[in-house]
């Protein structure tokens, strides 16, 4: 096609661009593709003058070629497209992406100007085509005026409701002035809908003049840097640039939502637009409003939504017309529909309109309320009515009390006002410190259920208000977090955050006890009295209550987590810095806190504030200074960091000579130094990546460092004190009572380090650390002192020389102790012959299961063993039925299992497959056993008779576990599998063609039972047995079983006889699980006192 451009008038003749948009945009090649019922053609388009135009409405022009222009006119190719909104132009047909758009909505003539040539006029510019015949360029003429015509008879109706009825023209959600790659100037950009329309200027927006607009459902946004963020489609990367941040962040929300009005379903919209009364807001008559106040019955547009939402739920509840889809039922849709046509329903309107109660009573016993009469009636649309108005207000003039809350319990009226300060709201948490300049002061009055702020204390008309209902949770922040001195903030229902600040730390506190009294619900208000830096309501499980979520009061104090259920019942509180666990499952869904004798799961309904709750609890549950009471925490109040690095020195490090005395490497120190009291719950100490000295040193440092020391500012002296007393029973008196001053955390700790050092001086003979040496080093350490006073040394000295005097230990407790120094002994003996491997590895496995700890006691159940790195689970097998004297049968498939009990899973282990990696994997929850494979001759049976290695059908699928029913996954679904050596691939049914999901059969581990990843489900033993024997067949190269068992198991190095069966120090667990350990080999007769 050519296009007819304005003559040779001075001006250089318009150059063609390649790029997406041409400088000069004014050129309209015109070689046209039709969509809809638009049929293609040939355009020529010559332009009169050079002012701009707007063309209009529906066109359908008919197809064929357009001639080549008159001698005065230069002609452009171009693609054109004509749809029902716009007519647009393109480089070629290939383009995605047009070079300018003109609105379909403006053409007020159309006429012949000669031969093959017509003349199409609009507001601002007329336009000259050309045809190939005289025929073509009638039937344009004749389709054109059609349309025109077709204008003109709507201008009445429209202009009486709105001028607005393009896209590009609409009210937009966001507009302004964006840089983009690819242009030396700015263009205004407009986010209107489910479409991003580009402008040269603001002036071609007013006019309507457009380059491109991009659809919204194939786009995605994303955050480049500070300023800059991508617009992504599959055709073209729009790289934009902002002026500041907080302007990125708007233009990122805008078009996220933007994307999320373009993926929503219109079918309900088209529905309820057929009524003509609701193809315009009820409010300001927008066209195609599409949202709804579903008690009211009326429908809205986007802006007057925002007005109704801000009148609250009690007044109107507002629904999307495109996206809230379950909501909308046939009911609703009809009352929508009928509301304005039929009388019994308008009647009723009017009613509840003028102050009608919905739940007035009837005076009927058998029906008592307005629904239970319609109900009976059969009055479907009316109880559709009555149902969305059974919880809202009636009309009034002042909000004379509280609404009452979805759990019937009115709340307290508190009143309370003042000026604050306040930021815009948000809807992403504060990431960075605001400025005293990004506060406003406003007028705030908290009155009635209602949180108002105005312009100044003379304003009638509030620039908006937070409706204490809807609050979720309040945060007080710490002094100077941001530019004014004390601030808050507040959480709303609709994932919204307000800042708000005072000068004045006395009056701040004021207004967060009004706020937290007027949303808390008076069955947690205990919590009030809490001085809480976080305040608020979530959903939850635990206790006795799994099988569904309830909702409760949460306050944060400190490192305490208060917690009151909905019945009113407070729960003792959760002590975060002593959680075992603290992890978020469930596509960050769900907050799992583990305590020794309890677990929470708290779920995420409202991102922003879980968020907070999240980012607060993990900064609690961490340490937070450099205090011992500031420290995370064992059970026992011991610092978790001086308790990981004890237990890794018990387990590698007694008999290391100068254990203590020398230092470790200082960059090690620091790094393993900061690691721990970042967070030691997360750090496991292992053999070969630590070392002794570098952990040793560790340790001296965090007392060295400690703000208050060991034994605290206040009673240091007095313990330097009584080293002078001579008597040895008054000495020990002195100490004992010195001990019970310390705090708890202190006392606590102080007896765990002087029974570690009790046992290192038991191996001076090794260590070269004796009571004497041990003082020295730890003296100055404890006292925090430069080493010159040799009192602390003595201190130290005597601690340990008086351990069990001093602090209180048992005859049975000091037995423990010495059947585990005893252990510990004859293990090093057995280590200096050669009997004990290089990395080998110390275990407790468990015969056919594990009991409880008094059978354990009586060692016919476990054994403890030492694993060397090349053992196998066949030889490991071997040697706990060689121990146990247990003689293997024929058709005996025994074999070892990994065992979670916290999911109740278990995997049986390859008989190839290396034991000492597992065990470097094994959580604390997870142990070995041996035990009949009671499936294994069913599972060679099966495979014996199938062929090939793939195996295909139906089983039932959840991803992610159902932690208890919290509701992280939607159940089980069925869907088809297909596995072969190399996949297991997920389909959505028997047909489909592509995998919804893929795994690689390398990277599996297949367990029987739960498991938190991929949960498949069987419908028989049978198919589970056949699912399982394939996957462990094509994981290990078709070998399930050795073809022949050796008579006896793979010859090791003999232990001394001396060690019995056992090891004498189980490499897991904390200290008292390890002392636990040694004292049931001493009641063992086949262990530790045997050949002793």
């Amino acid at each position: 096609m050519q296009e007819d451009a304005e003559p040779r008038m001075g001006r250089p003749r318009s150059v063609r661009f390649s790029s997406l948009f041409s400088e000069d945009e004014f050129e309209l090649g015109t070689q046209s593709r039709i969509n809809a019922e638009v049929a293609p053609g040939f355009w020529q388009l010559g332009r009169e003058h050079a002012s701009r135009i707007i063309l209009s409405s529906r066109a359908s022009p008919p197809m064929g070629p357009l001639r080549s222009p008159p001698r005065s006119y230069i002609y452009q190719k171009r693609w054109v497209k004509l749809d029902t909104d716009y007519l647009r132009y393109f480089d070629s047909e290939k383009d995605t992406y047009s070079k300018r758009l003109i609105p379909v909505s403006s053409i007020s003539r159309v006429s012949s100007v000669g031969d093959q040539k017509f003349e199409v006029v609009t507001n601002n510019r007329n336009f000259v085509f050309r045809a190939e015949n005289d025929a073509d360029r009638n039937e344009w003429i004749r389709t054109l005026q059609q349309i025109a015509e077709e204008r003109k008879s709507k201008t009445a109706v429209r202009t009486s409701m709105s001028l607005a009825t393009d896209s590009a023209t609409e009210l937009a959600d966001k507009s302004g002035f964006l840089e983009l790659r690819g242009f030396k100037h700015k263009l205004f950009v407009v986010v209107a809908g489910d479409k991003v329309f580009l402008y040269k200027n603001a002036e071609d927006y007013q006019l309507g003049i457009g380059i491109t607009y991009i659809e919204m459902n194939v786009g995605n946004v994303k955050e480049v840097d500070r300023r800059g963020f991508d617009l992504t489609t599959p055709y073209r990367i729009f790289s934009f640039s902002a002026d500041s941040e907080q302007e990125k962040e708007e233009w990122v929300e805008a078009m996220q939502q933007s994307i999320t009005e373009a993926l929503s379903n219109s079918e309900v919209a088209e529905r309820i637009w057929a009524v003509e009364s609701n193809r315009f807001c009820a409010d300001c008559g927008s066209p195609k409003p599409d949202w709804a106040s579903i008690n009211l019955c009326v429908v809205i547009c986007k802006r007057c939504a925002g007005e109704h939402r801000g009148l609250g739920p009690g007044i109107t509840k507002v629904r999307s017309l495109k996206m809230d889809r379950k909501v909308w039922t046939e009911e609703l849709i009809e009352a929508l529909c009928a509301a304005v046509t039929t009388s019994d329903l308008a009647e009723t309107q009017a009613l509840l309109f003028c102050g009608a109660s919905v739940t007035c009573d009837t005076g009927d016993p058998q029906c008592p309320t307005p629904l239970a009469l319609a109900e009976r009636s059969g009055q479907r649309l009316q109880m559709e009515f009555l149902l969305h108005n059974k919880t809202s207000e009636p009309p009034r003039l002042e909000m004379v009390c509280s609404e009452e809350k979805p759990y019937s319990v009115h709340l307290p009226s508190i009143t309370h006002n003042g000026f604050l300060y306040k930021t815009p709201s948000m809807v992403k948490p504060i990431s960075e410190r605001k400025g005293p300049e990004e506060f406003s002061r406003r007028w705030c009055m908290l009155q009635d259920g209602v949180l108002s702020y105005y312009e100044n204390d003379r304003n009638t008309v509030p620039n908006g208000e937070i409706r204490v209902e809807e609050i979720v949770c309040l945060v007080n922040n710490p002094l100077h977090a941001h530019g004014i001195e004390s601030t808050f903030e507040v959480y709303t229902e609709a994932d919204r955050l307000y800042l708000f600040g005072l000068e004045s730390p006395a009056s701040a506190r004021e207004w967060l006890k009004s706020i937290a009294k007027s949303f808390v619900h008076p069955c947690a208000e205990e919590l009030l009295a809490l001085d809480f830096e976080r305040l608020g309501r979530l959903h939850y499980k635990g206790g006795l209550t799994l099988e569904r979520a309830q909702e409760g009061w949460f306050a944060l104090v400190g490192s305490t987590l208060h917690v009151c259920s909905e019945d009113g019942r407070r729960q003792e509180p959760l002590q975060l810095r002593k959680l075992q666990e603290l992890s978020i499952q469930g596509d960050h869904e769900v907050l799992v806190l583990v305590e020794r004798r309890r677990t929470l799961y708290i779920q995420g309904e409202r991102k922003l504030d879980f968020l907070g709750w999240v980012h607060a609890i993990q900064k609690a549950a961490s340490s937070s200074g450099d205090t011992l009471s500031e420290q995370q925490l064992t059970e026992s109040d011991v610092p978790l960091l001086v308790d990981r690095c004890i237990d890794y020195i018990t387990q590698c490090g007694l008999t290391s000579e100068g254990i203590y005395r020398k230092s470790g490497q200082n960059s090690k120190t620091t790094s393993l130094l900061e690691v721990l009291q970042r967070d030691a719950r997360c750090v496991c100490l292992k053999e070969g990546e630590h070392q002794v000295d570098d952990v040793a040193n560790t340790l001296k440092r965090f007392f060295r460092d400690l703000g208050d020391g060991l034994f605290t500012r206040r009673w240091a002296p007095n313990w330097l004190w009584a080293t002078v007393l001579e008597d040895e029973g008054a000495k020990v008196d002195e100490y004992r009572r010195l001990l019970t001053a310390l705090p708890p955390v202190n006392r606590a700790t102080l007896k765990a380090l002087i029974n570690h050092l009790f046992r290192v001086q038991c191996f001076s003979g090794e260590n070269q650390m004796n009571t004497h040496n041990l003082a020295i080093v730890f003296g100055p350490t404890l006292f925090q002192t430069d080493g010159k006073d040799y009192k602390a040394g003595r201190v130290v000295e005597d601690l340990i020389s008086h351990y069990v005097e001093i602090f209180n230990v048992n005859d049975q407790e000091m037995k423990k102790q010495q059947d585990e120094i005893t252990a510990i002994m004859k293990m090093r003996e057995a280590s200096s012959s050669g009997t004990q491997q290089a990395g080998d590895f110390i275990c407790t496995v468990y015969l056919e299961e594990k009991k409880t700890e008094t059978e354990q006691h009586t060692g016919v159940l476990s054994v403890y063993i030492q694993i060397p790195a090349t053992m196998t689970a066949e030889e490991l097998t071997f040697e706990i039925l060689d121990r146990r004297k247990i003689v293997m049968k024929e058709k005996d498939y025994w074999s070892c299992f990994e065992v979670n009990e916290r999911e109740e899973a278990e995997r049986p282990l390859h008989y190839s497959e290396k034991v000492l990696p597992i065990l470097h994997c094994l959580g604390t929850e997870s142990y070995l056993v041996v035990k009949k494979q009671m499936s294994m001759e069913s599972m060679l049976i099966y495979l014996a008779s199938r062929v090939g290695d793939c195996k295909h059908g139906m089983m039932k699928f959840r991803e992610e576990r159902n932690l208890l029913g919290l509701g992280l996954s939607t159940g089980f679904h069925d869907r088809y599998f297909i596995l072969n050596h190399s996949w297991l691939r997920l389909y959505k049914e028997v047909r489909s063609h592509k995998p919804e999901k893929e795994w690689p059969v390398r990277n599996l581990k297949v367990y029987l039972g739960g498991w938190p990843v991929v949960y498949l489900c069987c419908d028989t033993q049978a198919d589970l047995r056949e699912w399982f024997a394939t996957f462990l067949q094509v994981q290990n190269g078709g070998a399930l079983w050795p073809s022949e068992r050796p008579k006896a198991r793979v010859a090791r190095p003999q232990q001394d006889a001396r060690l019995g069966n056992i090891s004498l120090i189980p490499l897991r667990g904390n200290e008292s699980e390890m002392r636990n350990s040694v004292a049931a080999f001493a009641t063992d007769p086949l262990t530790l006192l045997r050949n002793v």
